[in-house]
């Protein structure tokens, strides 16, 4: 199929996933990019454990606590088997939410922040992050909550769009913990549609200031590509519907 290659809209430049701001209907992005796949690649393992933009040095304050008071606290991940979880629609996806996870904290905006810092708050900061991300009335008020600040939350925030996304479906299917050192995370999620392809679509976040904040390049595009999956194998199955 190499004559498909350049078509192929994970992999294509300009693609709407690859130009799609941290946060600004990111969500909605991310279906638009599942529902526009024809085919791909059979990449069950898209990215390499590492993340990018944080170095091996990072430090962190063992004391770091939670913005709204959660506890745990993890230098390393300890998420073997999927999380008790209770769902929740945020948007069009089913979004997770647990006592000892996350969110603590959910705002008159809807924002849903606050989370522990462990590698499961992670996982579930990130995956309410994505279902944040397909409610356009929320989307501003998310990247600039829960993205981390810098050159990158600037883009996205100048880029976020207020239009409804519609006609696309999928929900978070498994996740796979790529990296995690306390400071810094890699998750990637595996999403299916309602056509039943299965994405892989990774994101990375830090420990800033008693939460997860998400990261993004300095222009506002999110560092990972998606790719298309064949199967769950490799990931832990993970499902709100």
């Amino acid at each position: 199929m190499s004559d498909a290659e350049p078509r192929n809209p994970f992999t294509r430049k300009g693609f709407i996933f690859g130009a799609i701001t941290v946060g600004a209907l990111a969500g909605a992005a991310v279906l638009l990019a599942f529902t526009s796949q024809g085919g791909g690649g059979d990449q069950n393992n898209p990215v390499a454990a590492s993340t990018p933009g944080v170095t091996a040095t990072a430090t962190i304050d063992p004391a770091a606590a939670s913005v709204c008071g959660l506890a745990g606290y993890e230098t390393a991940p300890t998420l073997t088997s999927a999380p008790t979880t209770k769902w929740s629609i945020i948007g069009t996806v089913a979004a997770p939410n647990a006592p000892d996870a996350g969110p603590g904290v959910t705002g008159a905006d809807g924002v849903r922040s606050c989370y522990s810092h462990t590698s499961e708050g992670a996982l579930f900061a990130i995956a309410n992050w994505w279902a944040l991300g397909t409610d356009a009335r929320i989307a501003k008020a998310a990247i600039e909550q829960l993205a981390e600040p810098g050159p990158g939350r600037d883009a996205a925030l100048a880029k976020t769009s207020t239009s409804a996304t519609r006609g696309l479906s999928a929900q978070i299917a498994g996740f796979k913990v790529l990296s995690y050192d306390g400071s810094a995370v890699t998750v990637d999620l595996a999403w299916r549609t309602n056509t039943g392809q299965l994405v892989s679509v990774p994101a990375a976040a830090v420990w800033l200031d008693g939460d997860w904040k998400i990261s993004s390049a300095d222009d506002g595009t999110s560092p990972f590509p998606p790719s298309a999956l064949q199967s769950l194998g490799g990931y832990t199955p993970w499902a709100g519907i």
